[in-house]
């Protein structure tokens, strides 16, 4: 599953991504407030406006990585000016296949400040919207209201 971290990256993004990574392949998610910028915003491919912050961001993430099945990054590419690298996975949700990409930027520290996701066809994206919305939906409308 863990593809090369590109070397465009600065050394402080390059271990975000390789913690990234290993958090994937372990299951272990107890470290992944660590990855994040106070500040990220998460854009979903199925909400029309962004999540602020890390504990949007951190609840989405936990959560798809509980609904995804087969998941598997397969290339990787980074930014000329290494601030951002994207990730191209394959995954199963409830029977449906789908591709997407994660589109990650870095601050200067290294921390995630955008992780946006890309999913298609249009029936694996209705797939994963419909499971993310069942185990999330009460949750993440509370958090767009105290935002």
């Amino acid at each position: 599953m863990t593809q090369p971290i590109p070397t465009a990256l600065p050394a402080q993004s390059q271990a975000t991504l390789a913690a990234w990574h290993a958090m994937l392949e372990s299951g272990n998610m107890d470290a992944l407030d660590d990855l994040f910028a106070e500040d990220v915003v998460f854009r979903s491919p199925v909400a029309h406006t962004a999540y602020p912050g890390r504990t949007a961001t951190t609840l989405v993430l936990r959560t798809v990585n509980t609904v995804f099945e087969d998941f598997q990054y397969h290339r990787s590419f980074a930014t000329d000016d290494g601030a951002s690298v994207v990730l191209e996975f394959s995954a199963n949700v409830s029977g449906k296949s789908l591709k997407g990409i994660d589109m990650i930027r870095f601050n200067a520290s290294g921390k995630i400040v955008e992780f946006e996701v890309m999913v298609r066809p249009a029936t694996g994206l209705q797939a994963l919207g419909a499971a993310m919305g069942a185990k999330l939906a009460d949750k993440l409308a509370a958090l767009k209201a105290e935002a």
